[in-house]
């Protein structure tokens, strides 16, 4: 089983100069779910090399095992740090993608013409695409058979009150929530930080950091099934 698990390039939060990336909890816990399930994981993003870290997803109240364990791994820190190019890779090399979140995505993969056609690549393959958190971004300009894909599908992400509740609605380009609506997506959350996982025939998508892992087990008995 080979999954592509694509991060973000992008590393300043819009105006603010601030740093920003992809958020650590959201690689690491799917990273080991595949890993330990025997998948061969390839991590990608825009520009290759090592992603930005979001500095926050460090900070020392968002700590989890699964940071701890990759904090004591070389081998899988020498994977993040030497992720492949998006362009270089193909939708026919693996079974399924995998998308994490952090703030990063909104400014490069919603818009990446060669994320959208990989998503796109995948899905009409009949292989399932998941993204978590901030991750479902990169669907909204994906079409299957000429609609939104999203369009029809139940779906979640990081939300408008989860958004609002770390002080940055005004900061991003737009709101998941709301684009994902916008385009026909059925919309369902639970409240702050609790976890959701959304899975719709081949598209599963989770709320926030906390879902990630369990995203990443969802696709996984997607991958199985």
């Amino acid at each position: 089983m080979k999954i592509l698990l694509v991060l973000t390039s992008h590393n300043v939060l819009g105006d603010t100069g601030k740093p920003t990336g992809f958020w650590l909890e959201e690689f690491t816990a799917p990273y080991y779910v595949f890993t330990d399930a025997g998948a061969e994981v390839t991590v990608a993003s825009p520009k290759g090399g090592q992603p930005p870290i979001d500095p926050k997803s460090d900070d020392p109240d968002n700590q989890t095992d699964t940071m701890e364990r990759f904090k004591k791994d070389a081998a899988t820190q020498k994977a993040l740090a030497n992720s492949v190019k998006l362009a270089d890779v193909k939708a026919d090399d693996y079974n399924t993608i995998f998308y994490a979140g952090g703030h990063g995505p909104m400014w490069d993969l919603t818009n990446d013409k060669k994320s959208i056609s990989l998503i796109e690549d995948f899905y009409n393959a009949g292989k399932p695409v998941a993204a978590v958190c901030h991750g479902p971004c990169v669907l909204l300009k994906a079409t299957y058979e000429g609609q939104p894909l999203v369009k029809g599908k139940r779906v979640t992400s990081f939300t408008n009150d989860e958004e609002e509740a770390v002080g940055l609605t005004k900061v991003m380009p737009f709101l998941v929530e709301d684009e994902l609506k916008r385009l026909g997506g059925h919309f369902e959350k639970v409240e702050n930080w609790a976890v959701l996982t959304i899975t719709d025939g081949r598209l599963i998508t989770g709320q926030n950091p906390a879902s990630s892992g369990p995203t990443a087990k969802a696709l996984l008995e997607v991958l199985q099934a």
